[in-house]
């Protein structure tokens, strides 16, 4: 059986509890995690420890929160006041664990559904989603990313353009895929907006909702935007249910008769 998990965030107890919840066993099913693996919890080095431990029958994908562990690690930026990804930093194995993290994923396509940690915008198609993806993946494997770390953040560009290159290129691919929410029509990210789709800025939708969105009939998984909440519709599935939040932590069976959402509480 395959499930999907939205943000753990250090929530390893909680994780514990869906997946004995969910009776999810190593040898017989596969869980995808949808990015956020760690910070804002109380235990992001355990998290690391039980997902590593289940070997190929966990699928990983980074967000935000993940990467921002690896631009501390490398010195580029402070920690926040909020972090929790000390444990992880002091450890005597410290290299081991960014080592393992930079090498999971940005994008999977599979069951028939595109994951990803926070959306895609309107131009990409499925291909193009998982080329982009896959570069950002081999930055990460690759000896460049101690040069390109200090310049990963901003918010531009915020348009889609084939001409970009180099860390232009790269940043607005993981902006894409670890932070987007609302996107105009024609793909201008908006970065700042947190609240949920009610909060959209005047001329923005919702990702998922663009118009023309040329992913639109892939069946797309999220997580990343815990002021949504659950979705669970044909084509989408939104997983970050605010569990480092005190709320829940959910998944969701993509296999079998008919789906099925799965939760345990948080507090």
């Amino acid at each position: 059986m395959n499930y999907l998990i939205g943000d753990v965030q250090g929530c390893c107890a909680a994780l514990d509890r869906l997946l004995a919840k969910i009776g999810y066993s190593p040898s017989r099913d596969h869980i995808y995690v949808l990015g956020d693996l760690v910070n804002r919890g109380t235990q992001s080095l355990e998290t690391l420890r039980r997902l590593r431990g289940f070997g190929a029958s966990a699928t990983c994908l980074l967000g935000n929160h993940d990467l921002n562990l690896l631009a501390v690690a490398h010195g580029v930026r402070r920690p926040h006041a909020g972090d929790t990804i000390a444990e992880i930093l002091d450890a005597p194995d410290r290299d081991d664990w960014l080592h393992w993290l930079r090498r999971q994923r940005m994008a999977v396509f599979e069951h028939g559904w595109l994951m990803v940690h926070a959306g895609v915008v309107p131009q990409w198609d499925l291909a193009q989603t998982l080329q982009l993806a896959g570069e950002v993946e081999a930055l990460l494997r690759s000896d460049v990313l101690a040069q390109f770390l200090p310049s990963m953040y901003g918010d531009r560009p915020a348009r889609w353009s084939e001409a970009l290159a180099g860390a232009e290129r790269w940043r607005f691919v993981i902006n894409v895929l670890t932070r987007t929410r609302f996107v105009a029509a024609d793909g201008t990210l908006d970065l700042v907006t947190k609240d949920g789709t009610d909060g959209a800025p005047a001329g923005y939708f919702p990702w998922f909702d663009a118009p023309q969105r040329r992913t639109r009939g892939t069946p797309i998984a999220c997580g990343h935007w815990a002021t949504l909440g659950l979705i669970d519709r044909p084509d989408l599935l939104a997983l970050d249910t605010g569990c480092v939040w005190g709320r829940r932590l959910s998944a969701a069976r993509i296999d079998g008769p008919r789906r099925e959402i799965i939760q345990v509480d948080c507090g």
